[in-house]
């Protein structure tokens, strides 16, 4: 019981901070409008830009982006290092964490403040999205042992490479998420505050190493979901006409491997397959789209693509590296013939 106090306080003071965090961006962005920025064009040419380029807004959101992420790797390194078990309670690091994520958040909203453009003004908008979309593929495979990969059944990678995305997951999810997070200006519309929300949640994980919260099904299995509410909420407030994609595609993701992670019972699997494709089709149907139903296999598609090509250059490279060890063996076989 105390172990599950514990870590509903944690995921709660997580997602309040997170909150919080995401209120003070919305409260004080009311002020940005005094900035011209290049707005809609065409797509992928990312809006919230400034007209005429500013070298003091690219030089601050490059250095808070690095020294950000450089001193969160540090951290990361630092526990590491230690081995500690997980526990129940908050480590040294964790509150290390946590502190440097807070300030570095508001500093990107005094830094949109003053001179508003993020990395957006030397990066292309899909450097953003893929940070985040990789993170998420990187998350299947790290949860594959425990859930399996596809209807719950087991694929069993490489120990070395399981080993691999364990050891360096902490380092990439970092990167994905604070990247992302200084991509943008701290702008206050619909699509911006729930991404930023999103970013803070998945910062909150990422404070919790080495404690059991880390680890908790539920809460990762939100995480992971969250996107699909995010992706069909920004889709929506945007007047994108393919909300039905995210909602639908991702939905998948849940019905295809991430629901096998919470100990549900087969019948409950099987309902929500069945509520899942009735749902889809009804709501296809309904909004005269059925040929377009093909939509909602994109994103599964895209995801076990990337986990199979990115395993693939894993096998590719390890045949490689182990032909090489074995060279020198063989010619000294072939010397004492």
């Amino acid at each position: 019981m105390q172990t599950k106090n514990n870590s509903l306080k944690l995921i709660l003071g997580g997602v309040l901070i997170s909150a919080a965090l995401t209120a003070v961006i919305g409260f004080t962005a009311a002020s940005l409008t005094r900035f011209e920025i290049v707005g809609h064009t065409v797509p992928f040419a990312y809006p919230w830009r400034l007209v005429e380029r500013s070298d003091m807004a690219r030089i601050t959101a490059w250095l808070g982006y690095i020294l950000h992420n450089l001193i969160v790797w540090g951290l990361i390194w630092y526990a590491k290092r230690e081995k500690p078990k997980y526990t129940n309670n908050l480590h040294w690091f964790n509150w290390a964490l946590i502190g440097v994520n807070i300030l570095f958040a508001l500093l990107h909203v005094a830094q949109t403040q003053l001179w508003y453009d993020g990395l957006a003004q030397d990066v292309p908008e899909v450097t953003a999205l893929g940070s985040v979309a990789v993170m998420l593929m990187i998350i299947i495979i790290l949860e594959t042992p425990r859930r399996g990969l596809i209807f719950g059944k087991k694929f069993k990678f490489h120990t070395a490479f399981i080993e691999i995305v364990k050891k360096y997951h902490g380092y990439l999810f970092a990167w994905a998420i604070i990247y992302d997070y200084w991509y943008h200006p701290t702008a206050n519309t619909f699509g911006h505050l729930m991404g930023f929300y999103y970013n803070f949640l998945i910062i909150a994980q990422s404070a919790l190493i080495f404690n059991r919260v880390h680890l908790n099904k539920y809460w990762t299995f939100f995480l992971e979901a969250f996107v699909l509410i995010h992706g069909v909420s920004v889709a929506i407030f945007q007047g994108q006409a393919f909300w039905q994609m995210f909602a639908f595609g991702f939905g998948a993701m849940i019905v295809l491997t991430q629901m096998y992670g919470l100990g549900l019972s087969t019948w409950a699997k099987r309902g929500l397959a069945i509520g899942f494709l009735v749902i889809t089709v009804g709501t296809y149907a309904f909004m005269g789209r059925l040929g377009a139903l093909n939509e909602v296999i994109r994103i599964p598609v895209i995801d076990y693509l990337f986990i199979f090509a990115i395993y693939g250059l894993f096998l590719l490279i390890n045949w490689i590296v182990n032909l090489f060890k074995r060279k020198p063996q063989t010619a000294l076989n072939s010397g004492t013939d």
